[in-house]
């Protein structure tokens, strides 16, 4: 079961991690209206337009680009439910591989970060083979 934590609850670094994925979480969401409002847009236009094969490959194009975009934003979504979900239990800001504390740097540039850098850097060099 998911525990929360209402943000009343939150003080000090804890409060200004909350707001940092909740600003995330608000940011991806938004994107996300935009792209699926522009496929959306995109296919009444190519109902009605689109009628010579490259135009209707490039079309294709453009809607794979915008769904691996939405795809993406899903996953991200995910990440920062999970950090909320840590930062409620306390344990916001640990690298899941080795236990070490995530530099505060790298947890204002990605709030919902999973791995220290050095971590992150060796699980990326592992999956290119």
């Amino acid at each position: 079961m998911k525990k929360k934590r209402d943000v009343s609850s939150y003080e000090g670094d804890d409060l200004a991690h909350y707001e940092a994925l909740i600003k995330c979480m608000e940011d991806i969401k938004s994107k996300m209206s935009n792209a699926a409002d522009a496929l959306n847009a995109s296919e009444v236009a190519n109902v009605a337009a689109a009628t010579h094969i490259a135009d209707i490959s490039s079309d294709a194009a453009g809607r794979d680009l915008k769904l691996r975009s939405l795809t993406e934003n899903s996953r991200e979504l995910k990440l920062i439910d999970e950090a909320l979900e840590r930062l409620a239990r306390g344990e916001y800001g640990r690298c899941q591989s080795c236990g070490e504390m995530i530099p505060e740097g790298r947890l204002r540039i990605r709030p919902h970060a999973v791995y220290c850098v050095k971590c992150k850097t060796q699980i990326e060099k592992e999956q290119k083979g």
